[in-house]
């Protein structure tokens, strides 16, 4: 299993971005993202960087694998 990297919360968001989620608002230091299809939502804390254990929990929750994450993070 490939490492968690240690991102910042814009490069967290972008990464999201590029596999379909999208922002839908952002209530004081979390980002809210959805995606169409997903019941989940995703809370991103606008944290710099985001905590590897936080961002292992959010890739969790998008259904994805930490490999499919860093291919869409470069």
């Amino acid at each position: 299993m490939p490492s968690i990297p240690s991102l910042k919360a814009k490069d967290v968001i972008k990464a999201f971005q590029c596999m379909g989620w999208s922002v839908a608002r952002q209530k004081g230091s979390h980002i809210i993202m959805v995606k169409d299809g997903e019941i989940a939502s995703l809370s991103v804390p606008n944290h710099n960087p985001v905590a590897r254990g936080t961002l292992r929990s959010l890739i969790r929750s998008a259904n994805i694998t930490v490999q499919d994450f860093i291919n869409s993070s470069k």
